[in-house]
């Protein structure tokens, strides 16, 4: 099995020492890129695949980071992973995605062949090894750990690491009832950003910079007041919409967003909002009592038409009471959902070099649960800067890479986060150096569990 060296470092290069203040060489800095790793990768469950990329018995889909390369298979007894290297003399068995269930796993250079299960069943030219070296023991592909949740198979290197879902429980907890085991992919790309792969994760931490990066949506907030109540040149915002309004800016901001990340919120959703914005509807007088009514009468329609088409749509209202998720949910280490009604966006972020990473996008929705879907394949990733990309993630990707640029400048030795808006950022390094300090595992599933949080999070304590 996998035991891994958890051996502390002596000393921390760059450590967050004041929360408020991260180090700008953690960005860049080759030595601090390999002992993350060395000591952060190895240790954490990382989003490997969707399942409906192995949807059938035998479908497989390779998962890489970094120098590893793991196969998750779809098998007789459930979702299994093997890392991905010929028992014979290493060469890499899988490449990309397939079916297994007829010829298994066969290695390109000397046909050495395992089944689904990744047990060896032949070795060409047998009688000429030694029988200690082809023990079946020794020659089945090595297992890796692999856990199922959100619709997602998540792999871990360390077999003593916490179960997933005690690291993720506080989003697990907010996400479930959303029934996100059954979201399917609308669409997927990607692109190889020239930015460190913290940056590119952090850019979506905060919605501080929607008044600049995106002014669309600042444009038109959806309340009487403008994200940290002020407007775009800085000055407090008066509160004078009338709840007519407040609506009516709502339904465009959902337009918005549902043409700017193209189904972060689904045009379904926003027919819906214009069909309600015709009728005559009985609001309060109040303005935000009004706005407060439109989106309960909003969300039981979207809950309504859409179960009446089959499909698996939680109660919108029950949610909004019971179990509010946050815009932006983060899971350590690289994995982002975005819940909007029924859809979701998602991101997964990870590292190539200590200035490049694999940015990967997708559009999530519920659909009809009987409904056939073709099996999705992995996208060729595209320029960063294309404008194929919707608006919100092409207004993202222009800021990134020129963040990684500036990083370097003389004189720029840390950022300065804002204690109450920029708290995911901290939490989430300061959680990198525990694994790099060889913390407890016991605490830093605590630390997980704080990082873990929502957009616009504060700073908060993970424990060490």
């Amino acid at each position: 099995m996998n035991k891994i060296d958890r051996a502390p470092l002596q000393e921390i290069p760059f450590k967050v020492t004041n929360p408020q203040r991260i180090p700008a060489k953690r960005y860049y800095d080759e030595e601090f890129f390999k002992l993350e790793a060395e000591h952060l990768w190895p240790h954490v469950w990382q989003m490997a695949c969707r399942l409906e990329e192995i949807p059938e018995i035998g479908d497989w889909v390779e998962y890489k980071i970094l120098q590893q390369s793991v196969i998750i298979v779809n098998t007789k007894d459930g979702i299994k992973a093997f890392h991905n290297a010929c028992r014979h003399r290493g060469v890499q068995l899988a490449v990309g995605q397939g079916n297994c269930k007829v010829e298994g796993f066969i290695c390109p250079f000397h046909g050495w062949r395992w089944n689904m299960d990744g047990v060896n069943t032949f070795v060409f030219g047998r009688k000429v090894f030694d029988e200690a070296n082809l023990e079946k023991a020794e020659i089945n592909l090595v297992p890796c750990r692999v856990e199922l949740w959100g619709g997602c198979a998540f792999i871990n290197f360390d077999d003593d690491a916490a179960p997933l879902l005690e690291c993720i429980k506080p989003a697990a907890d907010r996400l479930d009832p959303r029934n996100v085991d059954k979201l399917k992919l609308e669409w997927w790309v990607s692109s190889i950003l020239p930015a460190n792969w913290k940056i590119a994760m952090e850019a979506f931490m905060e919605g501080y910079h929607v008044m600049r990066t995106h002014p669309q949506l600042y444009a038109t907030p959806p309340s009487k007041e403008p994200l940290y109540g002020f407007d775009a040149g800085g000055r407090v915002a008066p509160g004078h919409l009338t709840g007519r309004e407040m609506i009516e800016n709502a339904v465009h901001h959902m337009e918005l967003l549902s043409k700017g990340m193209d189904g972060m919120v689904h045009a379904r959703d926003v027919e819906v909002a214009h069909d309600l914005l015709q009728m005559e509807l009985a609001l309060p007088e109040d303005a935000n009592a009004a706005m407060g009514a439109f989106f309960y009468r909003l969300n039981h329609e979207i809950t309504t038409r859409a179960r009446a088409r089959g499909v698996p749509m939680p109660d919108l209202n029950d949610l909004m009471k019971n179990n509010p998720a946050p815009a932006v949910q983060f899971i350590f280490p690289h994995y982002f959902l975005l819940p909007q009604f029924g859809n979701m966006s998602a991101y997964r972020i990870r590292p190539l070099t200590p200035e490049t990473c694999l940015f990967e996008l997708y559009s999530l929705a519920l659909f009809p649960e009987d409904e056939k879907r073709e099996r999705p394949i992995a996208p060729e990733p595209m320029a960063y800067d294309s404008p194929d990309y919707p608006e919100i993630p092409r207004q993202d990707y222009s800021n990134i890479p020129r963040q990684q640029i500036g990083l370097h400048a003389k004189g720029f030795e840390y950022m300065r986060l804002s204690r109450d808006v920029e708290g995911m950022i901290s939490n989430y390094q300061r959680l990198i150096d525990g694994f790099l300090q060889g913390v407890d595992p016991g605490r830093l599933v605590k630390g997980m569990q704080i990082a873990t949080g929502g957009l616009d999070s504060p700073i908060a304590d993970v424990g060490f």
